[in-house]
Parts: C-alpha cells; structure tokens; sequence
C-alpha cells in the first residue's frame, strides 16, 4: 500500500514548537515506521521546514514531500487549498491518506480514500469557552472533515459518542484508537529536579497543573479553590502556608484574567507561571509535585493525566467527558463545577501521604495500559482495511 499522512501539525513554522496535535502526529508516524516495513509512506511536510529536521524520518520505505503553495494563502484563501492542495496530493497515488486532525483540511476535491483522527469536541460541548469566531470556522471545518472522510478515529469512547452526536456520523465509520504514552515519563528525569524547580522559583511543596491556560481548563475555579486550601492550611498551622500552586503551560485566551484574580485573592507570592515547558522538565516537574491536578471543564482525551500517573504523580481529576474513561479507578475525581469540592481535594490530598501513595500505585499501572506501538498497528489495520475494498 501506499499510505500517506498530513505531517504538517510537526514541523509548523507559524506554531513553533510541536504540542498536543504535532505531538500525537510525530509519535504516531515514529512508531508506524518501527512497526511497518512493508508498505509505502509519503510523509507531507510545510515546505518552510528545514531538511535536517525530517531526516530522522528517513527510512527506504519513506518518501519526504513538501506543500509547495502555503504562501498562496494571503493571496487565495480559498481556493489555494482546493486547487493545489488536489493536485499535490493527486499526484502521488495514494491507498490511503491521513490527517490526524479534523482541524486540517483535506481538499474536497481530492478523490482519494481518507482516514481523519478526531481529539475533541469542545466547541459543540463548551462553546460558551471558545472564541466566537474560531467557534465558528472550527465547527464548520468539523462538520466538512467528517463528511469527507471515509473512516475516523476518534481517540475515546467518550469523542466518538461526540461525534455521533454533533456531526451525524454513523457508528461503523468510527473507530476507537486510543494515543500512546511517551515512554520517558516511565523514566528517572534526565535533567536534575533541582535545577528545573529553581528555574522557575519553586520553592516550596507544589500542587502542579499542566496545560494550556485558557477558560475551558477552569483555572478561575482553581485558583479559587487554592485560596480556600491557603486559608484552611493557615488556621491550621498557625499562619503558616508551605505550598505553592505551578501552572505550566502558554498562556491561551483570556489567560490575562488570571493575575488580577490572584492579585484579588491574595496570592501573588504563592502561584508560578512556567511559560510552556519543553520536554526535558516534563518528568522533574511531574517528579517534584506532592500530586497534580486537572480541573477541566472538558477533554477529548487528557494526555496529562497519563503523563502524571506514569511519573507517580497522585491525580485530582474532573470527572467529565472521556477522564473516566481514560483514568479508570487511579484518580481521584471531582465535580469541576464545584469550587468547595475541588478545595476539599485539594486539603485531603495535602494532608494524606498514605491516600496520594494509593493513587501512586493505581497510576503507574493504569499508565501501562497505552503505548504507541499499539496505537500505531490499531491505526494500521485502518489503512489495510481499505486494500480490502
């Protein structure tokens, strides 16, 4: 077969680093070509990247192909993606091509057999979070990819159900394909914890979140609920308070709210914002955290809290869209609606080793259950699915 895949979402010029989306598209092609030496892949890259960056992708059964036409865009918005977006990909024959993000768009003019990865459904389930005008474009980029589509992945129970719904999509077209752990986090960080912490002045025990710091992770809620954990931890220990809150990740919309809401609160010597954090102070941030906390409003599959519980890192979780079913039993979930009951967490679990080395132990095997290599035959099997046909 010859197979190929939108790599775009790796190597972005406009993006930067790769996260979320680049991230899943790198570790799915890296373990494709580890498993699978049988079949073709033409691997499509932003013409802007530097070669040396896709030679680790280099092997005899690879083809490299750049999109030649991205500066088009300012002057055909539309039809730039249509017309030579076809052409490129018409070209070279493919059995099957794959875009690992509804987000990317597959030209409507394009005949050939596609497989589109879909990673959430905020904006049809928490609109009321999301810009308006992305809102907007993204539903309708959604709803055109699903119709486009001959197969999706959607990488929960939870997101297909999503689908079904929002999109009108019939159960058979859709299958579960979970995402894989990167191994490292089963790893002793390679970087001193140290360091890594002093880089950032934490200084004291820290409660750790991980992510983008927009509304639809509830961060207003958070920081609301590790006031109320300051407050009791005062009374309790004669005016002392020994913690500290990091929140690591960009900074996404309306993230400006949150210095006046910590200004307002009285905590402006007892939150940390870390900027996005590259992949080497992943496991020394995750390692040095008493545990971690993800309040979130929604996710399509929270890759976060696998990395915590491989890390060791004892979990407080929204109990919401596909969080169950990912965590299983090694959480410790909550309404993240309800600030007194996200506060309440918080002090059980700071007050409580013997609870947070319970969750230790449920994590760390619940995090064996995903890997990459059985991420990547699942997905292979969708492609020889089409040789069938």
């Amino acid at each position: 077969m010859r197979i190929g895949i939108d790599a775009r979402s790796i190597l972005n010029p406009e993006k930067g680093d790769a996260i979320g989306i680049g991230h899943y598209t790198y570790q799915l092609i890296r373990h494709l070509l580890k498993n699978d030496t049988e079949n073709e892949y033409v691997i499509f890259f932003d013409f802007r990247v530097r070669e040396k960056d896709v030679k680790k992708f280099t092997k005899p059964n690879v083809q490299i192909k750049f999109y030649p036409f991205s500066d088009y865009k300012k002057y055909l918005p539309g039809a730039y993606n249509e017309i030579l977006g076809t052409a490129t990909l018409q070209k070279e024959k493919l059995d099957v091509l794959h875009t690992t993000s509804s987000y990317n768009r597959i030209p409507m003019s394009y005949s050939g057999k596609t497989v589109v990865t879909f990673h959430d459904m905020a904006i049809f389930n928490i609109p009321q979070y999301i810009p308006a005008v992305k809102r907007a474009r993204d539903r309708v980029i959604n709803k055109l990819m699903a119709r486009k589509a001959d197969k999706i992945i959607a990488v929960s129970e939870s997101l297909k159900n999503d689908v079904k719904k929002f999109l009108n999509v019939s159960d058979e077209k859709i299958s579960v394909i979970y995402s894989g752990l990167d191994e490292r986090f089963f790893t002793q960080p390679n970087m001193d914890e140290n360091k890594v912490l002093g880089k950032y002045g934490i200084n004291k025990k820290y409660i750790l979140f991980l992510g983008t710091l927009e509304p639809s992770k509830n961060i207003s809620r958070l920081l609301e609920a590790f006031s109320i954990f300051k407050r009791k931890q005062k009374q309790k220990k004669s005016n002392k308070f020994d913690y500290q809150l990091v929140l690591a990740g960009k900074r996404g919309w309306l993230s400006q709210e949150y210095q006046q809401i910590i200004k307002d609160l009285g905590l402006a010597k007892d939150v940390i914002f870390t900027g996005y954090v590259v992949g080497d102070e992943l496991v020394p941030l995750f390692h040095g955290a008493e545990f971690f906390v993800m309040p979130s409003l929604y996710e399509g599959f929270g890759m976060t809290v696998l990395e915590a519980f491989a890390t060791q890192t004892p979990a407080i979780i929204s109990k919401v869209a596909s969080l169950p079913e990912l965590a299983g039993d090694a959480s410790y979930f909550i309404n993240p609606l309800n600030t007194e009951e996200l506060a309440e967490a918080i002090t059980l679990f700071a007050g409580d080793e013997s609870l947070r080395g319970q969750y230790r132990a449920k994590g760390l095997e619940q995090a064996k259950k995903y890997n990459w290599d059985k991420t990547a035959l699942e997905t292979l099997k969708i492609y020889k699915s089409f040789n069938k046909n």
